[in-house]
């Protein structure tokens, strides 16, 4: 190997630590969660947990080799989103921004590997998945905090009225456009594990 040179298994275990990190701080979310009694912070922070094995359960059903970047993508996405129900979301006025913006690129992600393994151009699956997901997303924000509230309970999802939902479905469409820009790039490599 050359001097300057960083390996490829470097990178792997750079990843992957940092991969573990993050999981790591979203169980602190979860514990804080606990801790402060926020049910919301609890319940966002164990899915977004969750979320982060999505590379390895995509690799066993459909043999993706996401990289670390893809992992760290992920998992820094879902520990932002985690860590705004716990204030952020609130207090930070583009925490929400962000967090749309990197959620809707996850889906966008999703939509642009399935669509290039279908051999299609990406560019209605990617538009079709954000929207589609942006608006179910907002539609259950709407349920779960009416329905919470009818009966009394600490809503976990928080509906902030309509201008919100314009500007949340605004950068879940920045998402869109991120992936495809960007996305035959980012995503290389994505789709070869066989080789």
């Amino acid at each position: 190997m050359l001097s300057g040179t960083v390996s490829t298994d470097s990178i792997e275990r750079a990843g992957a630590a940092v991969d573990w990190t993050l999981r790591v701080a979203i169980l602190g979310v979860v514990a804080t969660g606990v801790r402060q009694h926020n049910p919301g912070a609890v319940a966002n922070g164990l899915v977004a947990f969750v979320a982060t094995f999505l590379p390895r359960a995509l690799r066993c059903a459909l043999g993706f080799r996401f990289g670390p970047r893809h992992r760290v993508w992920l998992s820094g996405s879902m520990l932002l989103h985690a860590t705004g129900m716990l204030g952020p979301y609130d207090d930070v006025w583009w925490w929400d921004h962000v967090t749309h913006t990197l959620s809707a690129s996850l889906v966008g992600a999703a939509a642009h590997l399935l669509a290039r393994r279908r051999d299609r151009d990406p560019t209605r699956y990617v538009l079709g998945a954000t929207v589609g997901a942006g608006l179910f997303w907002e539609a259950l924000e709407y349920v779960v905090h009416t329905t919470a509230r009818r009966l009394g309970l600490e809503p976990l999802l928080i509906q902030y009225g309509h201008e919100d939902t314009l500007g949340d479905l605004f950068f879940d469409a920045v998402g869109a456009l991120l992936v495809l820009a960007f996305g035959d790039r980012v995503l290389e490599g994505v789709l070869d594990a066989d080789d």
